[in-house]
């Protein structure tokens, strides 16, 4: 819930809904990133749709070629300043796609 609360607070072009069973929150109706959790360790992560385009230290591709992942250690407290920044950055990145 503290995550959904930040990533909704970050603008209020933000939007969420269900997509692929998961929860989603759009920057003007476009996926933004993805709420999720772990199959194996049911950690939670963020999913960033733009990820590709996002240079940030905390972000992992893994074996993915777009998305990135931003994971959330459960149980403790949430890097509110950092994923405050992610948020910016894929709203930025979702701002330039918008204008092509």
């Amino acid at each position: 819930m503290a995550l959904r609360s930040m990533i909704l607070a970050q603008s209020p072009a933000i939007s969420e809904t269900i997509k692929y069973g998961m929860p989603c929150f759009c920057y003007q109706n476009k996926p933004m990133v993805y709420l999720w959790k772990d199959k194996k360790t049911e950690a939670p992560y963020l999913l960033f749709v733009h990820g590709n385009l996002i240079n940030h230290p905390g972000l992992e591709s893994g074996n993915r070629a777009k998305m990135k992942i931003f994971p959330v250690e459960s149980g403790s407290n949430l890097p509110k300043k950092e994923i405050e920044e992610l948020l910016e950055m894929a709203i930025f990145v979702l701002k330039s796609q918008l204008k092509k």
